[in-house]
């Protein structure tokens, strides 16, 4: 496959098929796309898109974001998971609020932003001519590119997208190929496990995790006590309860005055 062939066939599926509708991809404000890409981690699209739409609405502006408790945050967050996310996106907004940028190193410095969202950024709100590698991009390369290879690194896949990559176009074009990647997912390609980096993702049942959202959820309808929040599950998971507390207290996810436990502020 060469780099001018593979772009042909990202173009064509992308017009006949591209999900032009996403919220995200009509605006391009850095605080909008870095909102998108946060609920993105780890989350499938359909399930981000009606969080997306009420969060703007509550939080139109990194300002209206950066101003709101923390605690109003993290309820409009529920039922998205990670919740860690949300604490990290609220700390963004406050020097988002303050400052502009509009460099790749100057987005990395936000609270909760690595190398993977600073150039989801700068490609789809800056339209800056980044390389960036995520899940979909991988299935499309690895699928034209390595298709006999056991094993892929990001390395290799960084150096198809440099000669693939039409400068000028970074928005649109990783919005097509993350849409093409996601097609050839839904038609039966399964190449996570070529990846150099795949790791299987623990069960949600059963996990830290389920215990962590089950607590956020109790105490975003209101403040509750230990005594409470022991009941959400049985008995054979109360020390996954109490690390649970620890963790979420010590991440400022929650806090305790007295007996209960409530949302941080």
């Amino acid at each position: 496959m060469q780099p001018v062939r593979f772009r042909t066939i990202v173009w064509q599926h992308y017009r006949a098929h591209g999900r032009h509708d996403l919220p995200w991809r009509n605006k391009h404000s850095v605080y909008r796309v870095l909102v998108s890409e946060v609920m993105l981690q780890q989350t499938q699209v359909g399930r981000v898109i009606p969080f997306y739409k009420n969060f703007l609405k509550k939080f139109p502006t990194s300002r209206r974001l950066a101003d709101a408790p923390l605690s109003e945050v993290l309820k409009s967050w529920q039922g998205l998971g990670y919740n860690r996310r949300a604490k990290m996106l609220h700390a963004a907004a406050k020097e988002l609020a303050v400052t502009r940028f509009d460099l790749v190193t100057e987005l990395e410095k936000l609270p909760g932003v690595g190398p993977y969202t600073s150039r989801a950024v700068a490609a789809f709100a800056l339209n800056q001519d980044v390389i960036l590698v995520e899940t979909n991009i991988r299935t499309a390369v690895m699928h034209h590119f390595f298709p006999n290879k056991k094993k892929v690194s990001d390395a290799e896949i960084e150096k198809i997208l440099l000669q693939a990559l039409p400068k000028g176009r970074a928005r649109e074009w990783y919005g097509a190929l993350m849409d093409y990647g996601s097609h050839l997912k839904r038609s039966g390609v399964s190449l996570n496990k070529k990846s150099t980096i795949y790791a299987k993702q623990s069960k949600f049942t059963g996990s830290l995790r389920e215990v962590r959202g089950a607590i956020l959820r109790l105490l975003a309808k209101k403040p509750s006590s230990q005594t409470s929040i022991m009941k959400l599950f049985d008995v054979s998971r109360r020390i996954q309860l109490l690390q649970a507390l620890e963790a979420l207290r010590a991440e400022s996810l929650i806090k305790k005055k007295g007996t209960l436990y409530s949302l941080s502020d």
